[in-house]
């Protein structure tokens, strides 16, 4: 039902409660089992009086998403989670279980990406439509939920998946006050982090209203051109501006807390020792930490490859040479089409064009 409540929504929620006189204990208990421990819908529930949990589950509403497909990586422990929303467009969110035992989750902001990055599937897409709040949260409750059954925890949350989070900024905004607020999810701010392809004036109001909140930028080459040659909006937002507000996110945000500089390594791209020079030198200053990141190869992006191991490892000999935070990441969930740049396409294609038929048919009534 579209007229329910938000379980997001505080006041609606505070309203209703004063309304059945559901006592305020009962509540607290029954939303920190479903948004904080990850409890199933009816664990949590049953946390209320039988009265106040048929009004509750009448009038609430628990889920914005449907869980469509969960595939399980059988190499390296990650798990696709496949949601169809209320408008029957497929958006992912990707479950990441690192071998330390820390797990975190791969979030969502919008079906498709705008963004159209040369080496992203999902930037393949066109954007077809941002998520509310309400969808961007439920892939972390399901997720949490999942989790719990296994006994495992969620720790992390990175805005990773689909979309450009700050192409959704009021959106992404209401969904990191739900998550931070003590009331309802109290995910800390610091175990939290935004991936931007560097949107420098919403780079800046996010760090000013969200300090503690990580900051990722998709770099991915500190060469004008080169950059421009793999992501179309870095004509509109130059290097130079994205240095400038880096230089200002670096004041605004706590002492402990680098921005994180996200680099694709494309072989015979951006992957020589003179590109690692130009990164040096772009980077000099700045408090940052460079994580240096595998491509998962795309059919529409034939003509890029993946830099070497070799590559790699001697790019980021460079990076640390100069004293720069480096780290050479390696994928996960490569064989269920999970890690990033890998998300899914085709059956949004028919479900938007399906949607737009059904909206066109609807107005000719």
């Amino acid at each position: 039902m579209t007229d329910q409540l938000s379980i997001y929504d505080r006041q609606s929620i505070e309203q209703l409660r004063r309304e059945l006189r559901i006592d305020p204990h009962a509540l607290r208990r029954f939303r920190n089992a479903l948004l904080k421990h990850g409890a199933s819908d009816a664990s949590a529930l049953a946390e209320l009086p039988d009265d106040a949990r048929r009004a509750l589950a009448d009038r609430v509403d628990l889920h914005a998403l449907e869980l469509h497909r969960r595939t399980d990586s059988q190499q390296d422990g990650a798990s696709k989670l496949l949601f169809r929303t209320r408008a029957g467009m497929l958006i992912e969110a990707v479950i990441l279980r690192i071998a330390t035992g820390r797990t975190t989750l791969c979030v969502s902001s919008q079906v498709g990406c705008a963004a159209a990055c040369e080496f992203c599937a999902t930037g393949k897409m066109g954007v077809a439509q941002n998520l509310s709040p309400g969808e961007i949260l439920d892939q972390i409750v399901r997720a949490r939920q999942l989790l719990a059954a296994e006994g495992r925890t969620l720790r992390n949350l990175v805005f990773m998946g689909m979309g450009e989070p700050l192409h959704n900024e009021e959106n992404l905004y209401a969904a990191l006050q739900s998550l931070t607020a003590p009331d309802l999810f109290h995910q800390p701010p610091s175990r939290i982090l935004v991936s931007t392809v560097g949107l420098p004036d919403a780079m800046i109001r996010l760090a000013r209203r969200f300090p503690s909140v990580h900051l990722a930028l998709s770099l991915h080459s500190a060469n004008q051109p080169v950059r421009e040659g793999l992501m179309p909006l870095a004509r509109r937002y130059p290097l130079v501006d994205l240095r400038r507000a880096l230089a200002q996110i670096n004041r605004l945000q706590p002492a402990g807390i680098d921005v994180m500089i996200e680099y694709l390594m494309l072989a015979g791209v951006n992957d020589s020792l003179e590109a690692a020079a130009e990164l040096v030198a772009w980077l000099a200053g700045l408090r940052v930490h460079v994580n240096l990141i595998p491509y998962n190869p795309i059919d529409d992006a034939p003509h890029l490859a993946g830099s070497d191991r070799d590559a790699r490892e001697s790019f980021g000999a460079r990076l640390k040479a100069a004293g720069l935070k480096t780290t050479i990441r390696y994928s996960l969930g490569a064989d269920v089409a999970a890690a990033c740049g890998q998300l899914v396409r085709q059956e949004n294609r028919a479900a938007r064009h399906e949607f737009r038929r059904l909206v066109e048919a609807e107005s000719l009534h």
